[in-house]
């Protein structure tokens, strides 16, 4: 990286608002890059005529629920995805239990919601349980857990490895604001319950990704760097190399190609998104999921700029929707604001209420700071018995 944000637009931003920012911004980018997910960019332009620059119908118009391989989702006209879905349902786990989770919440309280709870699903224009809509890699979480009573730390090893844990733990960082640490150690903890190898690894620097995000005074290179100091092995090569490409361009579509190019030797899963080799997607520890490093790169080359880190997820193509929501996520803590018309075209269009999981994610943090205050300090007192009065001084 070479370059600063000029501006710090979130510097003051109170926790209820970067914490709204993040997760509202996140289910945008997720929208918008749902209906031109999986293509090039190039295939990108072809459909629409030039670049996409909001909320577009879905790719196959209305043969939607037949047209393959999307259907029967109706991605597009500001539909959320999994993606979004999904994080909303860990914010419902934190509501409940109103502490720090663990792999084993996500068996006790995400599972169970998954299985039982109907809601309105976007893509499907009906009301059905979320687990008749989230993919194989994520179906795994009910028939290891629920149905095949694994170890929850131990979960998630043998599922591909994807970005299916990265993409829903930004309320892991938004608990754990300002300290990425924290974040990070919490949403590997989370995320062995769903992941391996470098999945898990995505979600632990994503989270990490967005508390850092939410420091005050934070750019997009400080995000970054936060994400180096804790990545390891492939996950880290592929953010300081794609990072290290971004930080020479300040435009999306030049950018477009280098940092497809920067990432292409950590990514298993080809240059034909759609048929991945027999190489992908396999425990490894010099490969990276493609969504996390491409994200990261976006908000540099963007400057933390919302518009820009979003659309040039979008139009990066691939798994485009969980790269904006990624991007989304992150420009949305550090405090660059979602469009107005776009949350509110989405949230329309999916018959969410985008602002309530922010609000009751925003309760949650606040109680769990309070009671991790309560938690350090008695450490502290005993430390100091230990340590016994001559050391007081």
């Amino acid at each position: 990286m070479t370059r600063e944000t000029a501006e710090h637009p979130g510097r003051g931003l109170p926790l209820d608002e970067r914490i709204t920012g993040a997760l509202v911004g996140a289910a945008v980018g997720d929208a918008l890059g749902g209906p031109v997910e999986g293509y090039s960019p190039e295939q990108i332009v072809e459909r629409h005529g030039g670049r996409v620059h909001g909320v577009v119908g879905p790719w196959n118009g209305d043969a939607w629920r037949t047209a393959r391989p999307i259907a029967p989702y109706h991605k597009g006209d500001g539909h959320v995805t999994d993606d979004t879905l999904m994080t909303h349902a860990l914010v419902r786990v934190y509501a409940t239990v109103r502490d720090h989770l663990d792999a084993y919440a996500v068996a006790d309280h995400l599972v169970p919601d998954l299985m039982t709870n109907p809601r309105w699903i976007p893509e499907l224009e009906a009301q059905a349980l979320p687990l008749q809509r989230i993919f194989l890699a994520e179906k795994w979480l009910v028939a290891r857990l629920h149905y095949g009573h694994v170890d929850p730390r131990e979960a998630g090893v043998g599922n591909i490895v994807n970005c299916g844990a990265a993409m829903y733990m930004a309320p892991v960082g938004l608990v754990n604001a300002a300290h990425p640490a924290a974040a990070y150690a919490e949403a590997l903890d989370v995320a062995g319950a769903h992941q391996s190898s470098y999945g898990r690894e995505a979600a632990g620097v994503f989270a990490a990704a967005v508390a850092a995000a939410c420091a005050p005074g934070a750019t997009a290179d400080s995000v970054v760097g936060a994400c180096l100091s804790l990545a390891k092995d492939g996950t880290r090569a592929a953010i300081e190399k794609v990072c290290d490409t971004a930080g020479r361009y300040t435009d999306a579509e030049s950018a477009l190609r280098p940092l497809r190019e920067a990432v292409t030797p950590y990514d298993t899963v080809g240059p034909d998104y759609r048929a991945p080799s027999l190489g992908a997607r396999r425990p490894s520890r010099l490969h990276a999921v493609e969504e996390l490093p491409v994200a990261l790169g976006m908000v540099v080359v963007a400057g933390g700029d919302f518009r820009h880190a979003v659309l040039g997820a979008v139009n990066y193509g691939r798994d485009c929707d969980s790269i904006a929501t990624m991007a989304g996520a992150v420009a949305g803590a550090l405090g660059s604001p979602v469009p107005e018309d776009w949350a509110k075209t989405v949230a329309e269009a999916s018959r969410l209420d985008l602002w309530e999981p922010a609000a009751a994610l925003t309760s949650v943090t606040r109680e769990i700071f309070a009671r991790d205050v309560r938690r350090r300090r008695a450490h502290e007192e005993a430390f100091a018995t230990l340590e016994g009065p001559e050391c007081s001084g």
